[in-house]
């Protein structure tokens, strides 16, 4: 039986087995394995960041997160849940910087960013600005899927969630999103209610 056929009838996941030997060499010391590790789960970790920090402050979250990341491999019990252990590194890392934040006084949150030069980067803060009504972990799916550009599965099998859990989740957000960008002024008292998001819309 070929290769294929077998992983077929075995239901073998290569692709899985292959990022967890990745993980079992980068815990062995080599670092091209880890170079492997971040190139594919850079965006992972940028999406969770992105959803808790300004932009601003992501290139040197980034390497930190990793760098976190190298230093604590060996404490890795089960390489294969290497993706969700790497974002609570980047969750900790978020919170950990909201806390110094929150200590040393108000800051701009969109520090270093260049004055609104067309319709298409004011729309774009808008919707930045409209994640703030959501929780934490809402806020978290919506930029992995429609900012990292992360599919259903992709997003599930980062933060150890069942596909399902995501959809229903992200359907929450992308409503609650859409109520937020499209609230009225006061003087439209007769909206009529919001159309509910088609799951095309949200399917990975």
């Amino acid at each position: 039986m070929g290769a294929v056929a077998t992983q077929i009838a075995t239901g073998a996941q290569p692709e899985q087995d292959d990022a967890t030997a990745q993980v079992r060499a980068a815990q062995a010391g080599d670092r091209q394995a880890f170079a492997r590790l971040y190139r594919s789960h850079a965006r992972t970790v940028h999406g969770i960041l992105l959803s808790r920090m300004p932009r601003s402050e992501l290139g040197d979250a980034m390497q930190e997160v990793f760098a976190v990341a190298l230093g604590k491999l060996g404490s890795l019990r089960d390489p294969a849940r290497f993706v969700p252990w790497l974002a609570s590194i980047a969750r900790n890392h978020a919170r950990d910087w909201a806390r110094r934040r929150s200590q040393a006084g108000p800051a701009c949150e969109l520090s270093g960013a260049e004055p609104a030069a067309s319709r298409e980067l004011d729309d774009a803060l808008l919707a930045l600005d409209a994640l703030e009504v959501l929780g934490d972990d809402e806020r978290e799916l919506m930029v992995l899927r429609f900012v990292a550009g992360m599919t259903g599965p992709e997003i599930a099998a980062a933060i150890g969630m069942t596909p399902g859990s995501v959809r229903v989740k992200l359907h929450r957000g992308v409503t609650k999103l859409r109520r937020r960008l499209v609230e009225p002024s006061h003087e439209q008292p007769n909206k009529q209610p919001d159309r509910q998001p088609d799951r095309q819309e949200i399917e990975p």
